[in-house]
């Protein structure tokens, strides 16, 4: 199963907002096929004049992944990490972050690898059950559902849309809102090279009362998944909490389209108590997915290094330490 994440032009959605430059690696032999995308960065610290840099998975998820397995899996991830290896000695890499799948569970293959790390849970509505909005909407969210309808909030989906100008007005008072760090404010060329490389799996829902577009979600759909990726409401219309009317729209129209299940994401921490996890919660009470991430040193001298010039722990949770505080 492929997805979005893994698609050849995911990474250069990023580069921009990373400061990176999107590569993918390729490794092939007669046991099967592995790719790995990243985003490759510099690091702004050299270490003797040398230039070194790190990897990160783009936004989202992503990570190596097997694309074709014909022989020993074991046998071809351990010739894949034998080439990686060298790839990043020869490219100065220092590092790597990663953010496996959780629906794929990439960390399965790659955990031992990358040491992964449990992280949290993400939150799935599958859309092929009986009933979904029933079954698996808690009795509180249809409630909210019904009331939002009943004071006349009405809803449109369009797949496949021709501009993003209203999502991002609405996008980007709701990251006034909530004091978003700078990360979030993805730019025109963003959004551009959204509907450049992936208008045809985009899909906007838009919430609408008394004629005005109050809030709007912008997802992306790839095979049978529908990904929740970034939405927004305007704050004088919260209290008539169109966000769920937003969820209710796209669970019925990934029903209609015979899509498989919509992945919700997790909260903004790792706690179970954190509100957007609680929130997304309401769509999706009974079913999860882990979420793993994977840490790698490729070149454990110079992060020692970078460390000492940052007078920061190499230990240090937050990964990789030297770039903690930049």
């Amino acid at each position: 199963m492929k997805d979005i994440y893994f698609d050849k032009n995911y990474g250069k959605l990023y580069e921009k907002a990373d400061n990176g430059k999107a590569q993918i690696f390729e490794f092939e032999n007669e046991d099967g096929k592995i790719s790995n995308q990243f985003l490759i960065r510099e690091i702004p610290e050299k270490i003797d004049g040398k230039t070194y840099y790190d990897l990160i998975t783009p936004y989202g998820y992503g990570g190596p992944i097997i694309e074709n397995l014909t022989g020993n899996k074991e046998k071809l991830i351990n010739e894949f990490e034998n080439e990686f290896s060298k790839y990043a000695k020869e490219n100065n890499i220092v590092s790597e972050f990663v953010r496996f799948h959780p629906i794929i569970k990439n960390y399965e293959d790659f955990g031992k690898m990358y040491n992964s790390i449990y992280m949290r849970k993400t939150l799935i509505t599958k859309l092929d059950e009986e009933d979904p909005i029933q079954n698996q909407f808690k009795k509180s969210c249809r409630k909210n559902i019904r009331q939002a309808l009943n004071k006349g909030i009405t809803y449109k989906v369009i797949p496949a849309p021709d501009n993003l100008s209203n999502f991002k007005e609405i996008y980007f008072s709701t990251m006034d809102r909530n004091n978003a760090t700078d990360y979030y404010y993805f730019d025109d060329e963003y959004f551009n090279n959204i509907l450049k490389y992936y208008k045809e799996n985009v899909v906007l829902v838009q919430a609408i009362f008394e004629e005005k577009i109050i809030a709007a979600g912008l997802y992306f759909v790839y095979n049978d998944v529908i990904h929740i990726h970034l939405s927004g409401t305007l704050t004088e219309y919260l209290y008539l909490s169109p966000a769920y009317i937003l969820r209710y729209a796209i669970t019925l129209w990934g029903i209609e389209n015979k899509y498989k299940l919509i992945h919700h994401g997790g909260g903004t921490s790792n706690s179970e108590e954190n509100s957007l996890y609680l929130f997304k919660r309401n769509f999706a009470k009974l079913y999860d997915a882990d979420f793993y991430i994977g840490k790698k040193i490729w070149n454990e001298e110079i992060y020692n290094k970078l460390c000492d010039i940052k007078n920061i722990d190499k230990n240090e949770s937050f990964f990789p330490a030297y770039r903690k505080n930049n």
